[in-house]
């Protein structure tokens, strides 16, 4: 049995690279690269793997590219479910400058998936979902998924009586509109929500709380970077302090955000404790290069540091 299954609907090959710098023009020399099975599913998967959650992934993938995904999957001890598609799977390139410090990232669009092809997805998810508490959707919608493909997979999940965590944003985010367990958001995905600008904690608390008041989710966690996170339910509203750290790449902090938060709820801890185990998830995956996934160690060790959540003023319900 699962605890986690996560479902990326937009996997991709991860290319990191560094170079000194990055100019307009000019060729740029790269090192060698590192290859990364990524898109956030997948990602998620991986970091919960490493924090000792069983776990599987459900992914769609074709190609070389497709190929080379799916043999990473292996190599990184993660069970998977691929559905083959006619068209490649995306590459997505970070290069890191190293006069600078300063982090490029070039993401691709996808392959365009066919009814039938996201049609066998749903399938496969529901196969797996049948036995697992958790159901982790996370990335972005390739060309081709309707903007409403996300509330289906909700839809499904409550059928099936599993909880849904989702991470996502754009159209795929802005057409849920109920059946999400928790909800995790970065401030912009929150704007896009709700659609409006969101210029302090409260206004941030506020749409939280509505997107909590409206039955679109039972629990919204909003990341705020340097500046922490945000957790608001019926009950609560709560403010995260931030762990210091510094980033070797912030690629998939997020992610693993979302894979400690799912882990800790498999472990029956208490929302506001699954969240700051997230969070400390998230800042170990800064140390890490390209899109590897950090260590259940420095996970555990930073999750000791972190500070206990302050409730704040419920400002909306």
């Amino acid at each position: 049995m699962d605890s986690i299954v996560t479902l990326t609907m937009n996997p991709a090959l991860d290319i990191t690279v560094a170079a000194e710098a990055v100019r307009p023009t000019s060729k740029i020399r790269c090192s060698r690269a590192r290859y990364d099975a990524g898109g956030g599913g997948i990602n998620v998967a991986k970091i919960a793997h490493v924090l000792g959650a069983p776990v599987s992934a459900v992914f769609p993938a074709g190609g070389a590219s497709g190929d080379l995904v799916s043999r990473l999957v292996v190599e990184a001890g993660v069970p998977f479910r691929r559905i083959d598609i006619a068209e490649p799977t995306r590459e997505s390139l970070t290069v890191d400058e190293t006069a600078t410090g300063l982090q490029y990232r070039f993401v691709l669009p996808g392959p365009r998936l066919t009814p039938s092809e996201q049609a066998r997805c749903v399938t496969q998810l529901l196969v797996e979902a049948s036995s697992a508490q958790f159901v982790v959707a996370s990335g972005s919608l390739p060309p081709g998924v309707p903007a409403d493909f996300y509330q289906r997979i909700a839809d499904v999940c409550g059928e099936a009586g599993v909880r849904f965590v989702l991470d996502a944003s754009g159209a795929g985010l802005q057409h849920v509109n109920r059946g999400v367990f928790v909800l995790k958001a970065s401030e912009r995905e929150l704007r896009e929500c709700v659609g409006r600008d969101l210029t302090s904690e409260s206004e941030q608390l506020d749409a939280a709380h509505e997107l909590v008041e409206s039955g679109r989710a039972e629990a919204v966690v909003v990341s705020r970077g340097a500046q922490g996170a945000l957790l608001a339910t019926r009950t609560e509203s709560c403010r995260f302090t931030a762990i210091p750290m510094r980033a070797v790449s912030g690629v998939g902090a997020g992610d693993a955000m979302v894979a400690g938060i799912t882990v800790g709820l498999t472990r029956g801890w208490p929302l506001s404790t699954a969240v700051r185990f997230g969070m400390a998830a998230g800042a170990a995956m800064l140390m890490t290069p390209g899109t590897a996934p950090c260590t259940r160690a420095d996970t555990e060790r930073l999750f000791e540091i972190a500070e206990e959540p302050v409730e704040v003023a419920v400002v909306c319900g």
